[in-house]
């Protein structure tokens, strides 16, 4: 007798993705459950790690706020690949403000923040009606630009960088900001496409003629996606900035583009939670692998492969679905 797996969505599950049918305090924690990992995984488990991989912990946050940015991008259909240029003009706005101002981080990450989101924005402003590939090969250049102009102009300190800025008060601190700031990104843009506004910048995605045809101004929504993704950017490059008291042209590196991209593919885009599971994936198993020396690109490029070929869909969305549905085998009749 022939059989086939069937899939069933939980009784808890009312017939969309955010809607719960509540009846006990079984499935309320049932619900809550995968929602509490991430706040007490980040909230407790940090503290009581060595000062060696606290600090990997804290460069990981740093990942995961990019990653995070670049799948909002993504959720509007803007391929991007130079979130480094995000992390870089953040960097280099604390880092003159507080080089040349004096001005203390508590001012200096929030002015850069909003400020190097605005920037960014502007820049990327000439290049929003681009699609696909073309707008992702302007976001690769674009980076590679501004160091080439900071090193040829010797400006904001040229290859030497700003130097000496001033540091958080504690390691707690630095600790704790990062991690906060990674819960409201999570958290917040998550419940920002639940609502109206992120049912437009979805429809962006899957047909913008249509939504054009609706009477909506795209390139506006577009616009208030990038600001959005570009103040997450730019919030890493001046948290980076007073982390390492250095703001320079490493800030443009490439590896603050390739790395937030590999997390979004292994944990899975377009659900934020994706790119986050998937930074804590990559960024610890770079630093594992680090003893191997040059063989450390070799397996780390096959376990990204294995990934991508076993999982397309990403461990994030794997596990929701193993959380969520069951399955039974089914007479075929």
């Amino acid at each position: 007798m022939e059989k086939r797996k069937e899939r069933i969505d939980r009784g808890i599950k009312a017939r969309s993705e955010d809607i719960f049918a509540l009846s006990s305090w079984r499935e309320m924690l049932y619900l809550l459950f995968p929602r509490a990992v991430p706040v007490v995984g980040l909230l407790l488990i940090a503290p009581v790690l060595s000062p060696y991989w606290r600090e990997i912990f804290i460069s990981t946050g740093v990942y995961a706020l990019l990653a995070i940015s670049w799948d909002l991008l993504i959720s509007a259909g803007l391929v991007s690949l130079g979130q480094s240029l995000f992390y870089g003009i953040g960097s280099y706005v604390a880092g003159s403000l507080n080089h040349y101002y004096g001005l203390p981080p508590a001012l200096t990450i929030p002015i850069a923040t909003v400020a190097g989101g605005l920037i960014c924005t502007v820049i990327l402003l000439p290049v929003l009606r681009l699609r696909g590939i073309y707008f992702a090969m302007v976001t690769l250049v674009l980076p590679l630009m501004f160091s080439r102009l900071v090193e040829a102009t010797r400006i904001l300190g040229g290859t030497e960088g700003l130097t000496g800025l001033t540091p958080f008060p504690s390691p707690c601190v630095s600790l704790y900001l990062v991690e906060t700031a990674v819960l409201v990104a999570l958290f917040g843009f998550r419940r920002l496409m639940g609502s109206d506004w992120g049912l437009i910048i979805k429809g962006i995605n899957d047909n913008d003629r249509s939504v054009m045809s609706a009477g909506l101004n795209i390139h506006w929504y577009k616009t208030q996606v990038v600001f959005l993704a570009a103040s997450v950017g730019c919030f890493t490059g001046a948290f980076g900035t007073h982390l390492d008291m250095f703001a320079g042209m490493p800030g443009f590196a490439l590896d603050y583009s390739i790395m937030p991209i590999a997390a979004a593919v292994v944990g899975g885009a377009g659900s934020f939670a994706g790119p986050l599971l998937g930074a804590f994936i990559l960024v610890p198993l770079s630093e594992i692998l680090r003893s191997l020396g040059a063989l450390r690109i070799v397996f780390y490029g096959m376990f990204l492969v294995i990934f991508v070929v076993g999982l397309p869909e990403g461990i994030f969305h794997f596990l929701a679905r193993k959380y969520h549905q069951f399955e039974r085998w089914v007479e075929v009749e």
